[in-house]
Parts: structure tokens; sequence; C-alpha cells
């Protein structure tokens, strides 16, 4: 079964957390983020999905959850945090958030991008030289639409926008790892995407990824971490909601 990055934020938000590997545990670290994919099911995580550079040393999880207001939003993201510095003798965290999706477009006409493991995936995070993202959003889809869309191996892409500091970030879905590195060596991410962004965006970084699970893959017996050390009650209360009838209890008693 697939895993799927809609391509609006009507009903869902996207969490990225973005690691790099410490030493020679990448697998290791890609295992852990698998079993954390499994407890963050009873967080209300709708799917999830683990993403590895081909030739960098970076892990990506990725969560997909029905919206709720900022308040709820911002204590499940510091239960996450928290949770996965447990995870800090694998790989260090080095960016997190999120994200809304804005805009989106695929081959076969579906709403979203539908990847399964095994599947080629690039990414690009930016930061605006401004603290407005809105010049660096509408570049980001009219290269979407003018310049990936375009290109015979992309199969899909997407645009966000995190709701947590001033950021935005694309993802292309390759059809083959083949039609990906053909795009790099024929026209290049440095000779027509880097420029396109130069003027609104210092460093723009871009990475190409190997999906290497989806939260519909079957879990093999992976005993890394055990749940309680992964996720507490008090971040399951958070999620859903126990902390706002706390006080009604105690005036019922």
């Amino acid at each position: 079964m697939p895993c799927f990055v809609p391509f609006d934020g009507r009903e869902l938000v996207l969490s990225f957390f973005a690691f790099r590997h410490v030493g020679v545990f990448a697998e290791e670290l890609v295992d852990a983020l698998k079993v954390f994919s499994f407890y963050t099911e009873d967080l209300g995580c709708i799917y999830s999905s683990v993403f590895k550079s081909i030739h960098g040393n970076m892990v990506i999880w990725y969560g997909a959850w029905i919206k709720r207001p900022d308040v709820q939003r911002k204590q499940l993201r510091d239960q996450l945090v928290s949770a996965l510095a447990n995870l800090s003798h694998l790989g260090i965290l080095i960016e997190f958030g999120f994200f809304e999706s804005y805009a989106g477009e695929s081959k076969d006409g579906r709403r979203v991008a539908k990847f399964t493991t095994g599947d080629t995936i690039s990414m690009t995070a930016m930061e605006p030289i401004s603290r407005d993202t809105a010049d660096l959003s509408y570049a980001s889809l009219a290269l979407l639409k003018s310049y990936y869309m375009k290109n015979d191996g992309v199969a899909a892409g997407a645009c966000f926008v995190c709701l947590d500091k001033p950021l935005v970030a694309t993802m292309q879905l390759w059809k083959s790892l083949q039609a990906c590195y053909s795009w790099l060596i024929d026209s290049g991410y440095r000779k027509n995407v880097r420029p396109y962004y130069s003027h609104l965006s210092h460093n723009p970084e871009y990475e190409v990824f190997k999906v290497m699970y989806v939260s519909t893959d079957e879990l093999l017996a992976i005993t890394l971490l055990p749940p309680v050390r992964l996720i507490g009650r008090e971040a399951m209360g958070i999620c859903y909601g126990e902390e706002e009838h706390a006080g009604d209890e105690d005036s019922d008693a």
C-alpha cells in the first residue's frame, strides 16, 4: 500500500523531521524511525514514511496529521521532538516543523503524490531572505508547473510552507532513480533551479532520497526502543485533548 502527500492543506498538516545519522548508524536510525512511526499512530498520525538520502547522511521522518488548533499542534510538535531526543545516539535532529501543502500536481491526475517503499524523491528546503515567504512560495509554484512537471521523469510534485518558521519546501516524486540522475546530469539543479531561487533564498538545500519505509509496510520485529521511551502517556493526552477535560473532572470531584 502507498503513502500520500496531499496537494492542499484543507484537511491535513504534514510534519518533517530531518536527521543527520551518527557515524555508521544510518540503518539503525531508519529502523528506529520505523518503530516511531508505529507508535505515532496512537497520537493520530494518518500515515508516515522514512526517507534516506542516496549520497548524503540525511534521514527524514514524514508524518501526515488531521488538522488541529495551533496550540495543540505546537504541543504535539514539542512532544515529538522530546520523544525523538531518545534517538540522539543514532542521529542528530537538524530541522523539523509542521507544514501545509499549498500546491501540487501529478501526471496521473490525482490530488495527491503517491509513493511506496523504494521510490525516489527529491526535496528542496529554502529560507527566504526576508521574513516573508510569499515570493518564495510563488516562485516554487511557478517552477513546479513550468519546469518540473514538463519533465517526463517526474511523476508528481508538491509545494509546502512551514507553519512554525519562515521556510518553504518542495518535493518531486520521480518515476525512477535513473530519471532523476538523467535530469541532474542533463539540466541540473545547480544550472537551472538554484539560480531561479538565488534572489529569494541564500542557500537552498537540495537532496535526493530513497523511500525506505511507508507506514502501510509490515513492521518486522524491531525492538530497539520500548514504547514508553518513545512516546509517553502525556503526549497521548495532549494529542487527544485530555488536558482540556482535567479541570472539569476536578470541579466534579
